[in-house]
């Protein structure tokens, strides 16, 4: 998801990254296209709307359109908004819990399963921790192996439950196992899914609470 929006912030802030003038129809044809970008990426349509009046309001206060580099400086107060909207500073993981538990949540065909794996990794080489991964995508078409594959691979343990349909039960089931097994971290990879999908968004919420 954030490489199709940096290519899409890229594209639409190409212009006045360019050598041509600077105006503010052009100004405001660029942050058109930033919305449109921060809309595809699912930012929430009222977030956006706000996102590019705050950078319009700062680049004519900046008086953009007068200095050396218009371009460089309206990349600039884009990247900056951008991480204040994101919270303004990077957050570590709690890893206080024993064990600590990280539910995967996000849209279907966003990395959920390979960003489980290289977070295990990660946490394993760098953290020194004994993650384990748990399989908890009941619906797509091989989640469970693609999981294991990438268990395999960066050699962490992945619990599943082949033919149980209960995504909660086997979340409860994987930290249980990693209470009982001395694992302290547990990394659960569920099932993509839509805020408009109201059961899917029940499930999640119900996982939540019940780990």
């Amino acid at each position: 998801m954030f490489n199709n929006l940096s290519e899409k912030l890229d594209k639409a802030l190409h212009v006045l990254k360019g050598h041509g003038s600077i105006t503010e129809v052009n100004v405001a044809e660029t942050l058109k296209e930033v919305r449109r970008a921060l809309l595809d990426a699912d930012v929430n349509f009222k977030i956006a709307k706000e996102f590019t009046n705050t950078v319009k309001e700062k680049a004519m206060g900046q008086n953009v359109l007068t200095t050396l580099q218009p371009g460089q400086l309206m990349v600039k107060l884009v990247k900056d908004e951008l991480t204040e909207l994101m919270g303004g500073e990077a957050e570590g993981l709690n890893l206080s819990g024993n064990p600590s538990v990280i539910l995967m949540s996000g849209l279907q065909g966003s990395g959920k399963t390979t960003f489980s794996g290289k977070l295990a990794n990660f946490l394993k080489n760098k953290k020194t921790k004994k993650p384990l991964l748990v399989a908890c995508d009941v619906y797509r078409p091989a989640a469970v192996d693609q999981l294991h594959v990438v268990g395999d691979q960066i050699n962490v343990e992945v619990f599943s439950d082949r033919g149980n349909t209960d995504p909660v039960a086997i979340a409860k089931a994987g930290v249980a196992y990693a209470k009982a097994n001395g694992f302290n971290v547990v990394i659960i990879d569920t099932a993509g899914r839509l805020a408009v999908d109201e059961a899917m968004m029940t499930e999640i919420s119900n996982i939540h609470k019940a780990i």
